[in-house]
């Protein structure tokens, strides 16, 4: 081997920066154990120690130090299912950006596109792309881009603007480059509300063009509180309110026209008070008064109002009570003035009733609207807000206005004073606060938003007014936490699952290859020390499906080695020397080939994985290439310098040990000779699962294909989970499924309630009814310790996922596109590598079987199978995988079909088939029996969460060392022409 120096100097350098990168996970990992340890079980504790020292030397390395927060931000980052954590991806709302640009304009062509866009989007659609294509349907030439009621309004001219003169096609330029900057603005208003919530090692990033941003918190604690500072838009306005003796007799007459079309129960209710602060009463059962039935409105209510506050509400009551209010029959009861009146809600507030039972109460408000629906004051005029506490010492938040909005103000609050008014702050549609002026009007722009706050409420509602408004709503369309206990379980499966794994892989390469197999378990172990090193240095994540990628590159990673040993105990069979049989092993016309072949064909399929997939299946698919760039590299050379060392000192090297040195030699199966027996079993496994996944039992489609929520739920005891069931389906009001996972007191529970619905309270609201629901199991544990499970308690939501119905459509188009495509890829690349088309159709041939058997095995057993068997990305992931893997198996055959008929092996060519598929039978069983003793012990050892990806990898790896025997092989015989056989076959012997 040339180069034998500079190859070793690389091995050593790249040794030693791994060993420095890795070196900083070590001391974070060994500092947070301490911390632990100090700390006790009170996480709040831990912390408080781990920020005490972010300043203080921790590693000393001689020539310089690093403090913990720098080693910290230098350690090898875990996922969220590693770590615990909230990850969400959210949608800018493309239309709302539309909506702005064309300051909202009534245009009927304008907004009928709009819907129709709405309408008509489906998985991995452009939305501005559907706009455009439904405006100009709607348009029909008749209407422009650049009216002056849609985008050539006064606010888009000028410079980089739009102007009447232009044509749609210039229009849409310019909305394309508006609706950029929007997203960009978005990302960089959710970055200052990151950064200045104070997450450890926050990731955010614009997925492409969509208009979608991934926020990952590692470690983020409080579930709702976070999804209320990312989805919150931090529109602030003030509005003017009505009094409730201004608008109370529209409540009144209101109330009347709903009775005649509004059915309502007979129950009790509360005693109505007169006074916000007064503590409401018990019901009086026997009073006519107080019994429900006669007022769909009134009867709703819970408390009285005064002031700007018409009555209190129960917050389920508010969605109903909108109803009404939008009804053309109700709202034709508006006084004249009062026409444009919109009619908001409190944020939520809790009352106490006579026996001490606290009710959740919102407050509503009719604010004074105009015909343009623009407030008196938009928050716009802000210049900076501080979280601090009002004259009766409660959290508030101050503002400072700069001199337009200070003169705004000044005439907003003289206005209020004269007429005894009030003004509403209301932040995202949500009224905060509606305070009086009793001291004339305000002058300098400093005013105080106050409430029922508490500190980290003001806190973040500050954050969020000095990062600024986000250009458009931004919806969480998909979201998944993770509790801390659940990703040590994680990372402890993973641990246990690597280590048995590479010691089985270890111990096999010794028992099959004896001292040469020594050489190929320290190349593995230098090729891990590489691959962790690397994701170190480049900040890459590790996730579970992570860790899975590189207990498989266990199993690939010998796989090199395998082929060059098989190789070289041919050449040795046939008499040459150690040196001349490792020489000829290691070249271009021996292993090396097969090698490349094998290996493009893996990698392909990782990078469309890559691309395709999202969040843990893209670490896992970048842990995968990874691997596949270090094995190679350690195989081929690390390994070779031992051998090379080993033939320098005139010492024996047989590839085998004494029990195995005749295993699979001289074997002369006849495989092709049974292909009809083949072609008739795979098509009854291929005509069965094809029925199945269509016709009978379909496939269990996951959240990921068809949206929905899942949680994964720990009791405090075994529960049955067909009660919990069906206690659930009644609470929500729709089914909603419960498995055991794992564990009796562990339940999967999926629900697609309100799955189309966006925002933050729709998932409040999920959880409310599931911690409801779900109370009684649990008598010692609150809703906020049962929803966020990051207090060290190990009930509860341990993980919880949304995914939404718009980008469930996406991610099932990826699979698809995904998985043809890496067929589509591997397809070509053979045909270009072997100069025959017949060569990919055999393999792409083997890959179909395999991927029709797997998913036929998951539609036949997925009802009755301990473990889940979802349609879902990790699924797709395993379907990929084992494409690769199938084709590596079928290029090394094809490889040694080519080898032999470019040489001069005699025979017809089946027979030259026969004796590829033998002679490389060793190295396709062992590499085979690498990948199931790995994937065994991580579908033993791996955890519960990835045990149906790993099954979907066995039984591949299975189905795939069967095909490229018996299917890809026996249809390249029966598609190459009779007359390219006959030539082969006269050149052979001719030579």
């Amino acid at each position: 081997m040339q180069n034998k120096g500079l190859i070793k100097f690389f091995a050593i350098l790249f040794a030693l920066v791994s060993i420095y990168q890795l070196t900083f996970t070590f001391v974070a990992n060994s500092v947070k154990s301490e911390a632990k340890a100090f700390a006790g079980d009170n996480p709040d504790k831990e912390l408080k120690y781990l920020d005490s020292i972010g300043k203080i030397s921790v590693l000393n390395l001689g020539f310089t130090e690093f403090t913990y927060d720098e080693v910290k931000n230098k350690q090898l980052n875990k996922g969220l299912d590693l770590e615990g954590g909230i990850n969400v991806i959210l949608q800018i709302s493309i239309k709302d950006v539309l909506k702005g640009l064309s300051n909202n304009s009534k245009n009927p062509v304008f907004n009928k596109s709009l819907a129709d866009a709405t309408a008509n989007l489906e998985g991995n659609k452009n939305y501005l792309d559907k706009f455009f294509e439904a405006f100009e349907a709607n348009s029909k030439g008749t209407v422009k881009l650049a009216s002056p009621d849609i985008f050539a309004n006064r606010s888009m001219q000028g410079e980089g603007g739009v102007d009447f003169q232009m044509t749609d096609a210039q229009v849409q330029k310019v909305i394309r480059r508006k609706v950029g900057e929007s997203i960009e603005s978005a990302y960089k208003v959710l970055r200052e509300r990151i950064d200045k919530f104070g997450v450890t090692q926050p990731n955010i990033q614009k997925l492409g063009e969509s208009g979608r941003i991934l926020v990952e918190l590692p470690g983020a604690k409080d579930v709702d509180r976070i999804k209320k500072l990312l989805g919150g838009k931090a529109q602030l306005e003030f509005w003017e309110t009505y009094k409730i003796e201004e608008i109370g007799n529209f409540l009144m007459a209101a109330n009347e026209t709903l009775k005649k079309t509004v059915a309502t129960k007979t129950e009790a209710k509360p005693v109505v008070k007169d006074s916000l602060s007064a503590l409401l009463t018990d019901t009086t059962k026997d009073s006519a008064t107080t019994k429900k039935g006669n007022n769909p409105l009134l009867d709703k209510m819970i408390g009285q109002g005064g002031g700007p506050v018409l009555g209190l509400f129960s917050p389920k009551d508010t969605a109903v009570i909108n109803s009404y209010f939008k009804r053309p029959d109700v709202r034709i009861l508006l006084a004249a003035d009062q026409h444009y009146a919109k009619f908001v809600w409190s944020k939520p507030t809790n009352l106490t009733s006579k026996d001490g039972k606290q009710i959740e109460a919102v407050e509503l408000y009719a604010l004074k609207g105009n015909r343009d629906n623009v407030p008196a004051m938009n928050g716009g005029l802000v210049t900076d807000a501080n979280d601090t506490f009002d004259q009766m010492g409660k959290p508030a938040v101050s503002m400072q206005m700069n001199p337009q909005g200070a003169k705004i103000w000044e005439e907003l609050t003289g206005r209020a004073f004269t007429q005894k008014s009030y003004i509403a702050i209301v932040l995202d549609n949500v009224v905060y606060s509606a305070p009086g002026v009793s001291s004339g009007p305000i002058a300098g722009g400093r005013s105080e938003i106050t409430g029922s706050f508490d500190i980290t409420e003001t806190k973040d509602l500050a954050n969020v007014l000095n990062a600024g408004k986000l250009p458009a709503s931004a919806d969480i369309i998909q979201s998944t936490v993770v509790g801390p206990s659940l990703g040590q379980a994680s990372i402890d499966a993973g641990m246990i699952s690597s280590i048995v794994g590479f010691l089985l892989v270890c111990l096999w390469m010794v028992f099959y290859y004896g001292k040469a197999g020594w050489y190929a378990n320290l190349a593995l172990l230098l090729n891990l020390l590489f691959l962790f090193g690397i994701m170190a240095s480049f900040g890459f994540v590790l996730t579970l499906p992570g860790i899975a990628g590189i207990v498989l590159t266990l199993g690939t990673a010998v796989d090199a080695n395998i082929i060059i040993y098989e190789r070289a105990k041919e050449e040795l069979r046939e008499g040459k020397s150690l040196a001349d049989a490792v020489i000829s092993s290691y070249g271009w016309h021996g292993a090396m080939r097969s090698i490349i072949d094998a290996n493009v064909t893996h990698v392909l399929t990782g990078a469309i994985l890559f691309i395709f997939g999202t969040g843990p299946i893209k670490g896992f698919a970048l842990t995968l290439l990874i691997g596949i760039v270090t094995s190679l590299f350690t195989s081929i050379f690390i390994a070779r310098i031992f051998i090379d060392k080993n033939i320098l000192g005139k010492a024996t090297l047989t590839f085998s040990t004494n029990i195995t040195k005749n295993w699979f030699t001289n074997f002369h199966y006849d495989f092709i000779k049974i292909k009809k027996i083949t072609y008739v079993f795979s098509s009854i496994v291929v005509v069965v699962s094809l029925i199945s996944i269509f016709f009978v039992n379909g496939l269990d489609q996951g959240v990921d294909f068809v949206g929905g929520r899942t949680f994964q739920v720990k009791f405090e005891k075994p529960v049955d989970a067909a009660v919990v069931s069906d206690e659930l389906s009644t609470a929500f009001g729709t089914p909603v499924e419960a498995k055991i996972l794992g564990d009796a007191d562990q339940l999967k529970i999926t629900t697609k309630y309100k799955i189309k619905e966006d925002g933050v309270a729709i998932d409040e609201e999920v959880n409310q009814k599931l911690y409801n629901a779900l109370a009684k199991y649990y008598p010692n544990t609150s809703y906020d310790k049962f929803i966020n499970t990051f207090d060290g308690k190990k009930v509860g939501v341990l993980q919880a996922s949304k995914v939404g119905a718009s980008i469930s459509e996406d991610i099932k188009t990826n699979s698809y596109w995904a998985v043809l495509g890496a067929m589509a890829v591997i397809f070509l690349y053979l045909m270009i590598s072997f100069r025959k088309w017949q060569y990919s159709l055999g393999a792409i041939a083997a890959v179909a079987h395999d991927v029709i058997f797997v998913l036929g095995i998951y539609s036949l057993c997925y009802k009755f199978m301990p473990f889940h068997m979802e349609m879902d990305q990790h699924f797709i992931a395993a379907i990929l995988t084992v494409i690769g893997y199938s084709m590596n198996d079928t290029v090394i055959v094809f490889d040694r079909i080519r080898e032999f008929i470019l040489g001069n092996r005699k025979g017809s060519f089946e027979e030259i088939v026969n004796a590829s598929i033998n002679t490389t039978l060793s190295r396709t069983l062992n590499t085979s029996l690498m990948m199931i003793i790995v994937l065994l012990t991580m579908f033993i050892f791996g955890g519960e969460s990835i045990r149906g990806f790993i099954f979907a990898m066995l039984v591949g790896i299975v189905v795939g060392t069967y095909s490229s025997l018996f299917i890809a092989t026996p249809v390249l015989v029966d598609t190459i022409s009779k007359e390219e056989k006959t030539t082969v076959e006269k050149q052979h012997e001719a030579a």
